[in-house]
């Protein structure tokens, strides 16, 4: 297993380049002695600052992605530029953008907007200034209307049962608890099929009456609200809850009362970190000794026992560097095996399909391949898309598999020992291209991205690019519907819910943002047989979406209480629930 670290000894200066528009960081850290030469463009290039750093989230031409649309900023009052959903923080700013503002807000985001989820600075004003004139230049797209965004009609009843082909893609309307869905690769379109287009979600509050639509027998109460941005869930072996605020730059942890229905005490365990995301406790077991934590680009731990909602000492640095650049997808999450020898760091890809390596030979790409797996893209996408191992120290680190673009989800099943992740596949291909996915992850394994999706299918964007590669591509478990974002994967070792539960993963499926029909928006179950996926998942916890352009919640995390509850988060409207069953 062992190929090459990932943490490499020091080689000139760091250099510090943060985004601008709140979505992607490049700190250029020394690479590997065979990494392709920094493509960080000149400072005074306001384009290619965007593209390198931003494009990712806010389109190549800042036409707007996960992230909102910039274009036609200049004179526009912040977080107005509908159909996006801002932060509360961004929503509730009065001023207007020109030159001063948009130069103040990039120096210091979230002083200037205090909640805001643009988090990451632009400490130079060389650069600030080149961003500044490159975004109030930018011209208002003229973009035609997603052919579902204006229908608020309500859904009709779903079809239950199994849904198959072509009428798994689906979308919210046909979500419902208990339905459930089965895409095979066979069912795939072709690639532009449909147009890619933009379809952001306005987030609402909650509609009067609003509730969580759950299966007969299960109850979702609300156990905290009103957080800003949570993320990922942990449970601690005593049953506090952590919360991952990576936006913030903090943990909290929580404690529920005698009845375990509500909170009796909550804690900012931590803050001032670099987008915290993983959170683990080692060793296993029920006298952890270390909380471990993912930041952006490293891994620390806090020494922990039960019942701390605060750190007992400093942090001990266990991986200094995960990658040699952190721009694009900034979220790090990590489990360990269940041997306690092995600690897995997911590290999502810096692009959604990367168009700009620069040119290796065969024999250059084979060398590389030798020390970083099979199909693993160079230069700024060096170590990203991977789920990467290292010993709990941080020593021996190395690629476990390749091409799986974005890891949001991971866990260790608890009967096999195997690890898994829910993976946010790539953007562009058309409404029902590229199906997300859950999925076991084979060691030296190599799951397509970004030459390949879901088997031989070559994405055609990089047609030719990588014909070495054909028939060399794991398929996964489970497809997900396309554009479904899944975030946080758990599997279910409680013993509160139905037997059938047991065993079976719970996966928070955060909502499309580009499909002209919504999906996500929920919560699913992934369907085991024997420990083994049969392909099939099943919705569990519905009814956020109001209609295709407004919807009160956006799930987040999952994890299992100590008493077999579970807990989901939301990151819309700051909720945490925890839903529970009774017969």
């Amino acid at each position: 297993m062992a190929r090459h670290s990932v943490v490499g000894p020091v080689v000139g200066a760091v250099v510090l380049a943060v985004a601008a528009t709140g979505c992607s960081r490049t700190e250029s850290t020394p690479a590997s002695p065979d990494a392709a030469p920094s493509a960080i463009p000149v400072a005074s290039d306001g384009r290619a600052l965007f593209l390198e750093r931003c494009a990712v989230c806010h389109g190549k031409e800042a036409e707007g992605a996960q992230g909102p649309p910039l274009g036609g900023m200049a004179g526009r009052r912040a977080g107005t530029n509908a159909p996006f959903g801002y932060s509360a923080g961004m929503r509730g700013v009065t001023f207007r953008w020109d030159e001063a503002t948009l130069d103040r807000f990039l120096a210091a985001p979230t002083k200037v907007v205090p909640g805001t989820s643009m988090v990451l600075a632009t400490t130079s004003p060389v650069e600030r200034k080149a961003l500044v004139t490159y975004l109030l230049a930018l011209p208002r797209p003229t973009e035609p209307v997603a052919e579902d965004t204006q229908d608020t009609s309500p859904p009709p009843p779903p079809t239950p049962g199994l849904h198959k082909g072509t009428d798994a893609f689906g979308g919210f309307r046909s979500d419902a608890p208990g339905v459930r869905r089965l895409i095979a690769v066979a069912d795939l379109p072709a690639p532009f099929a449909t147009k890619a287009r933009r379809n952001n979600a306005n987030v609402v509050d909650p509609p009067g009456g609003a509730q969580p639509k759950l299966p007969r027998g299960f109850h979702a109460a609300v156990f905290t609200k009103d957080l800003e941005k949570p993320r990922l869930l942990r449970v601690a072996p005593n049953g506090d809850l952590f919360v991952a605020q990576s936006y913030l730059g903090q943990i909290r942890a929580y404690r529920a009362g005698k009845d375990a229905a509500s909170v009796e005490r909550g804690e900012t365990f931590v803050q001032g970190l670099d987008q915290p995301f993983g959170i683990a406790f080692f060793p296993l077991g029920p006298k952890p000794e270390w909380m471990y934590v993912a930041e952006v680009n490293r891994v620390i731990r806090f020494p922990y026992a039960n019942g701390d909602l605060t750190p007992r000492g400093a942090p001990e640095t266990v991986v200094p560097t995960l990658t040699p650049g952190t721009g694009g997808h900034t979220m790090r999450n990590l489990a360990f095996s269940n041997d306690g020898k092995h600690m897995f760091v997911a590290v999502g890809s810096g692009s959604n399909i990367v168009e700009d390596l620069p040119p290796r030979s065969p024999d250059e790409i084979h060398a590389f391949e030798a020390a970083h797996g099979l199909g693993a893209a160079w230069g700024n996408e060096e170590s990203r898309a991977d789920v990467l191992v290292f010993d709990p120290d941080g020593k021996n680190g190395h690629a476990l598999a390749t091409g799986i673009r974005n890891c949001s989800g991971m866990a260790v099943q608890p009967k096999t020992g195997t690890v898994w992740c829910s993976t946010n596949e790539r953007d562009g291909l058309g409404d029902n291209l590229v199906p997300d996915y859950v999925t076991r992850v084979r060691e030296n394994a190599f799951y397509g991205w970004p030459w390949y999706y879901l088997g031989d299918h070559e994405e055609p964007r990089l047609a030719g690019q990588r014909k070495d590669l054909a028939g060399k591509v794991t398929v996964p478990d489970v497809l997900l519907q396309p554009h479904s974002a899944p975030l946080q994967l758990t599997f279910y070792d409680g013993t509160m819910f139905p037997p059938e539960y047991r065993g079976n993963a719970f996966v928070a499926l955060h909502g499309s943002w580009n499909r002209g029909g919504r999906t996500g928006y929920k919560v699913v179950r992934i369907i085991m047989k024997d420990g083994v996926p049969t392909g099939e998942y099943e919705d569990f916890m519905t009814g956020f979406v109001v209609d295709n352009e407004r919807v009160w919640a956006r799930p987040v995390g999952v994890t299992v209480g100590k008493d077999g509850s579970l807990f989901v988060g939301e990151d819309a409207n700051g909720t945490i629930w925890r839903v529970t069953y009774s017969k």
